[in-house]
């Protein structure tokens, strides 16, 4: 496996799954593991800006915060993403493009906003997408990131690693990207969770962040550029 390419790897696997994550998205963000997000993000946004979805699928997520009222630009590695968010989500104000986290297509500062969910654990090397993000970024811009907890499934395509294989998922948990982000000109802002229907909120309001993030299937933080 010495000539595996994450990233070429990660782009081929991508592009398989679209059809499969097209049929789910939109679930997701209405009314499933994704739905409190956007009213999350939003809160800490400026009423109008320019907001990068990094890493955003088929662009229904990138779709609904243009009818927050954002400029929305989303990228995605995945070509056959790209081609279905250009078809299903055409409106003013919305554009989509082809790229890689760790190295975006865009000038320095122009975003005032990022939202980069279950995409940043994609990456070869995180740190590179977290510091590209930055780049992007205007000073004081928002950062909303979703990493998946220690409870999500879609860790498993991270088992493989175990018997030696190469996979394209980075595991991390909640807290190892706080303090990664923490280390590298981000400051958290807030953070919320999304759990399994097995755990409910009253279940979970009394207990520490630390404990919180360990049940989540999925931790969302707020960031914000230093």
């Amino acid at each position: 496996m010495a000539d595996f390419k994450w990233h070429e790897e990660a782009e081929k696997q991508w592009d398989g799954r679209a059809d499969f994550w097209s049929k789910q998205s939109q679930a997701m963000w209405n009314s499933g593991s994704r739905s409190t997000i956007l009213p999350f993000f939003s809160t800490f946004l400026q009423k109008e800006g320019s907001i990068l979805d990094a890493g955003c699928g088929d662009g229904y997520g990138s779709f609904l915060l243009t009818k927050r009222g954002y400029q929305v630009v989303g990228v995605d590695i995945s070509a056959e993403m790209v081609e279905k968010a250009n078809k299903r989500n055409r409106t003013e104000g919305l554009s989509f493009t082809q790229g890689d986290l760790t190295a975006l297509p865009f000038k320095d500062e122009i975003f005032s906003g990022v939202m980069a969910i279950n995409s940043i654990e994609w990456t070869e090397v995180p740190l590179q997408a977290i510091n590209e993000i930055k780049r992007i970024t205007k000073p004081g811009g928002i950062f909303c990131a979703g990493i998946l907890g220690p409870t999500a499934g879609p860790r498993q395509n991270a088992y493989p690693r175990l018997y030696g294989k190469k996979v394209i998922q980075n595991t991390m948990m909640p807290w190892e990207f706080e303090q990664l982000v923490s280390e590298n000109g981000w400051s958290v802002v807030d953070g919320q969770p999304v759990y399994k229907d097995a755990v409910s909120k009253d279940m979970a309001n009394g207990l520490p962040r630390e404990l919180k993030q360990a049940l989540s299937f999925m931790w969302v933080s707020i960031l914000r550029k230093e």
